[in-house]
């Protein structure tokens, strides 16, 4: 059984070891790699959710998820009491477990086949994901489901939200949410993109490659299966750095401009 650990712990933090630690501990027979995304970000929770289960997905795969703001309450927290454990089987089989916040669960929302609560504890503990959900993720991999619980209207999950950055890679390539599908320009056409206060100009390309060195791509990445999401792509410079280091999620406009 292969285990992908998305949390928002830290790069490095020893949080994931302790939670491999207990998983392992749980069921010797399982490799768990972890992905670290940015503190609270359940943009980036979800979008490499939906990459790892709906590119290449293995049998015999689990991810497990686990970053909870808490922002489903603004009053205090009893016992760190925090939003629900929830659990979905996709329908090419892979299944997910995993804290259901803001938007963990929304890129693979329309390949859902089963959604249900986990029923486990979701308070008495700051360290949820060490101390009560391991066993649940454990049991699912001995194929036993009895941690299950009752069925859940999809409808809960929020939809993915447009124009957002959802991941930044090493090159400082901007992968956002807005999908190929939805962008109607010809190819080649300019645009204005305003990001993080800041205005250049683009291109609409079919592939990254498709601009000078130094211009600004905004083309289909290697990310979203069938229907890819368009990235931000300055060549052999870093969009990132160009828009003044935007965090994740932050929003921007497209405008096409009419040469």
């Amino acid at each position: 059984m292969f285990i992908h650990l998305i949390a928002d712990y830290g790069i490095n933090d020893p949080a994931f070891g302790e939670v491999i630690q207990k998983l392992v501990g749980l069921e010797k027979d399982i490799t768990v790699y972890p992905t670290s995304v940015p503190s609270f970000s359940t943009l980036a929770t979800g979008f490499w959710t939906a990459q790892y289960a709906l590119v290449n997905p293995m049998q015999n795969m689990i991810i497990y998820t686990n970053t909870a703001p808490r922002k489903d309450k603004k009053e205090s927290r009893e016992k760190n009491e925090g939003e629900k454990l929830m659990y979905t089987k996709l329908h090419n089989g892979v299944q997910v477990i995993g804290v259901n916040a803001g938007y963990c669960f929304s890129f693979i929302k329309p390949h859902i086949y089963e959604f249900r609560s986990v029923n486990v504890a979701n308070k008495g503990s700051q360290f949820r994901s060490r101390d009560f959900y391991p066993e649940a993720v454990a049991s699912l991999a001995r194929g036993n489901q009895s941690f299950i619980g009752e069925a859940v209207d999809v409808s809960i999950i929020p939809d993915v939200p447009p124009n957002r950055i959802g991941w930044i890679d090493g090159y400082g390539n901007l992968k956002t949410t807005t999908r190929r599908s939805s962008i109607a320009l010809e190819i080649g056409q300019p645009m204005l993109v305003t990001l993080n206060g800041i205005k250049r100009t683009a291109y609409f390309t079919d592939g990254t490659f498709s601009v000078h060195e130094g211009q600004l791509a905004f083309a289909p990445g290697s990310s979203g299966a069938d229907d890819p999401f368009m990235e931000l792509f300055l060549r052999g410079l870093s969009a990132w750095v160009e828009f003044d280091r935007p965090d994740i999620e932050s929003e921007f406009t497209i405008e096409p401009v009419n040469e």
